[in-house]
């Protein structure tokens, strides 16, 4: 396939050279031709995942990128972003989404900035770092197009990276974007150092969370309890690679959102979902206590007093 992947950050470049390795024809859209003449010099990205090896990549600006003449686009840019680039990408290649977020003008899903094509989201435990070394991961590949996430599966699947289909957009939609804000969380647990039992009650709680929301907005049960649901969930709220985690951990421990971001120097999805996420599921009557406490602490509550309260909660059932 001639594939165009636009957004030159961590996880489009690994993205990238792990497609370009399957055999298609790939090109790397970045917004910054400083960025896209170093990577096609010297087939690495000097800012992210410098083991990625880009050799086998063409990197160009996205102004320049053969999106018309692509059999695939791949959006790897930020949520704030995602609906603009949508938008406004030529031709009628079928999209690949493997952004995780909403979208912060409209409140939606990010699938549905994409009009008159199909499309198609990837999710799961997908930590660029991981891949960009070799290691064995899997993921899930979501479209209403049964027959384009089919093709994609055989296409991309490879002996370490196992990919698995369904139809279920919505739920593993809202399962990508409840997961970075639930390691905020998990993150803020590490900060102010209250033990492994706290965190996994945090987590436990979390895919609660994602699994009302989910289901109140039409998503599938087994999604929740899937590679974009448990599977993302577990990873973003334990591993060293993830920047929601260590956002909340930076925080709990007094750095500003604005601090925790220049330190990490990457995109912190969970900072922007998080009001979001508790504006969707308001208006669907769910309650997310998790995500409303992190929402607090952004605003500057006090995280103490937060975790006292979600303690404290009236007794229920589980």
């Amino acid at each position: 396939m001639r594939v165009v992947v636009v957004g030159g950050g961590s996880w489009g470049s690994v993205f990238a050279a792990f497609v370009a390795e399957r055999g298609h024809e790939v090109t790397l859209a970045c917004r910054d031709p400083m960025q896209a003449l170093a990577i096609a010099e010297t087939g690495r990205n000097p800012r992210y995942v410098r083991d990625a090896d880009l050799s086998a990549v063409s990197a160009t600006t996205v102004e320049d990128a053969p999106v018309a003449d692509a059999e695939l686009v791949c959006l790897a840019v930020p949520s704030g972003a995602f609906g603009e680039v949508a938008r406004a990408l030529p031709g009628t290649a079928p999209v690949l989404s493997l952004a995780k977020g909403l979208d912060p003008s409209t409140g939606q899903r990010l699938s549905t900035a994409v009009r008159r094509r199909p499309v198609a989201v990837l999710s799961g435990p997908n930590h660029a770092e991981e891949i960009a070394a070799g290691l064995p991961a899997a993921a899930v590949i979501a479209s209403e197009d049964e027959e384009l996430g089919l093709r994609l599966q055989k296409e991309l699947m490879s002996p370490r990276f196992r990919i698995y289909v369904n139809t279920d957009v919505v739920g593993v939609e809202l399962c990508a974007a409840t997961k970075n804000v639930i390691a905020l969380a998990a993150g803020a647990v590490d900060g102010l150092g209250v033990g492994d039992n706290a965190k996994a009650a945090i987590i436990t709680r979390g895919l609660a969370e994602m699994a009302r929301l989910g289901e109140a907005a039409g998503g599938r049960p087994e999604t929740f309890s899937g590679l974009a649901g448990m599977g993302d969930l577990v990873v973003t709220c334990w591993s060293r690679h993830s920047r929601n985690r260590r956002a909340g951990e930076l925080i709990a421990r007094g750095a500003s959102p604005e601090e925790a971001v220049a330190e990490i120097a990457m995109a912190v999805e969970g900072l922007t979902t998080a009001p979001i996420l508790r504006d969707l599921a308001r208006g669907l009557e769910v309650e997310l206590p998790i995500t409303e406490a992190v929402c607090q602490i952004l605003s500057g509550a006090s995280l103490t007093e937060l975790a006292s309260g979600l303690m404290g909660r009236k007794p229920t059932g589980e």
